[in-house]
């Protein structure tokens, strides 16, 4: 084998080495993530559940709204104020940030 092989394949051998601390590493630091994963997968999870079944959270608000006409008012007052700070949001990212929206 000659000095060039032999120093190309040392090289691809410290390389992989320092590549695996790093993963390690990588790993350690993002495990005080996984809890915040978990709660966006779990949030994620439930908009899918919403969609296939709009049918139920309807007849939840229909039932919320006979049974206790006032609360029913205030939560719809809350998610008609969290949808237009969505639009607004939505629209500030497009403007600022268009890579993001372009996937």
């Amino acid at each position: 084998m000659s000095t060039t092989a032999l120093e190309l394949a040392l090289k691809k051998q410290r390389l992989q080495i320092a590549s695996e601390s790093l993963r390690i590493d990588f790993g350690r630091h993002a495990a005080a993530l996984a809890p915040v994963f978990g709660a966006a997968d779990r949030a994620v999870e439930g908009v899918r559940w919403v969609r296939r079944n709009p049918q139920l959270v309807v007849a939840a608000g229909v039932a919320l709204l006979v049974a206790r006409p006032q609360r029913a008012w205030r939560w719809a007052r809350r998610a008609f104020v969290g949808w237009q700070a969505w639009l607004k949001l939505r629209d500030y990212l497009d403007h600022r940030l268009p890579s993001i929206r372009q996937r």
